[in-house]
């Protein structure tokens, strides 16, 4: 490969056919930052929307670094990978502890943050402080899979290594961001998962083009086996309010919001479960009402169906709920569950609740 001309050839092409991203207008230490772990296993047209609410709602670290986490997680209602808002969170606490609010150039110093990884630390030292660090993410582990015909899986080790050294070795002195850059959107836009071989600008280049095996790679590993879950949780309404409960620290999805429920167990139908879960999670007897719906949701390799209930207390006196399995709870008005940070399931029954009739 002549190392000059497809670095040429890449960045004539990103120039001319680049994104209009924001973060991209004003590529500041922390906008990159925030962009690049936002962007991880999501689409970069639904980053933009999150990411200019995110920066209107913490314009910069010593905002975020003051925040609630209640607030941060709000502001990544709909991302996933939560964990990756708590660490933002606390990394911002240690740039504003020990280095003043200033982001670090350091490579190193930027990869000791919490949640950040060698993409993330090459991304932002080459893109928001112009050094000669490589980025290596799926789409230009994908790209190289193919400009050197690897055929072995990306997955591995030695293989990501092969890349960051082809990288390292490619990248201009000055221009290494935007060549890190070109990279990624060459893999978004041109060397996808199909590969559109006819319309890339260094296929000249291509190894695996040229042996017509650009489809078969990357070569990628098994998929681990899917896990399905079956689930129950309830609305339980009293005196036109509803009960929702705080996950633990340590749970699935700490720190969010959610209406008491779980899985079914053996032999149990969701109505079973539900009056299960509600004693033993916030000891109250309830009754299953009528069945609102049934929402479908994936996270990581679980595949989950949640049946979800109207239902009523039904134990003397007032319901005094007593939280086992969560950090803090209480009932709240329907219109203030948005101000709260529901898993995808949950928000999508919120969702539901807000176009039945049956809840005041």
């Amino acid at each position: 490969m002549d190392g000059k001309l497809f670095t040429t050839h890449l960045l004539d092409w990103y120039h001319a056919n680049g994104r209009d991203l924001p973060w991209r207008r004003d590529p500041s230490p922390y906008a990159v930052w925030i962009s690049e772990i936002m962007a991880q296993q999501t689409q970069i047209d639904r980053v933009v929307g999150y990411f200019e609410r995110w920066m209107d709602r913490f314009p910069d670290l010593v905002t975020l670094a003051q925040a609630r986490e209640e607030d941060v997680l709000k502001a990544w209602e709909g991302l996933g990978y939560y964990s990756r808002a708590r660490n933002i969170l606390h990394g911002a606490v240690i740039l504003a502890r020990e280095h003043g609010g200033v982001f670090p150039s350091d490579p190193a110093a930027i990869r000791a943050l919490p949640g950040v990884g060698a993409y993330t630390a090459g991304a932002v030292a080459s893109i928001a402080f112009g050094l000669p660090e490589p980025a290596v993410d799926a789409n230009v582990l994908r790209v190289f899979a193919r400009l050197l015909d690897l055929d072995s899986p990306v997955s591995q080790a030695p293989v990501r290594r092969t890349v960051e050294q082809a990288v390292r070795s490619l990248i201009p002195d000055d221009s290494p961001g935007d060549f890190n850059q070109a990279l990624m959107e060459l893999g978004a836009l041109i060397c996808a998962r199909r590969p559109g071989c006819r319309l890339c600008p260094v296929a000249s280049h291509c190894l695996a083009r040229a042996a017509g095996v650009a489809e078969a790679r990357p070569v990628l590993r098994p998929p681990r086996p899917v896990m399905r879950i079956e689930m129950a949780t309830g609305v339980l309404v009293h005196q036109g309010r509803v009960l929702i409960q705080k996950r633990r620290p340590g749970d699935v999805w700490p720190g969010l919001w959610e209406f008491p429920g779980g899985c079914l167990e053996a032999g149990e139908t969701p109505r079973q479960a539900l009056v299960r879960e509600y004693h033993e999670e916030v000891e109250l007897a309830v009754e299953p009402l009528d069945k609102l719906t049934v929402v479908a949701y994936a996270y990581t390799r679980y595949r989950v169906t949640m049946h979800c209930y109207l239902c009523r207390y039904v134990g003397p006196g007032e319901p005094r709920p007593v939280f086992n399995e969560a950090v803090e709870g209480g009932f709240v008005l329907p219109a203030r569950l948005h101000d709260h940070a529901f898993p995808a399931g949950h928000r999508r029954l919120i969702e539901f609740l807000e176009r039945d009739r049956r809840l005041p």
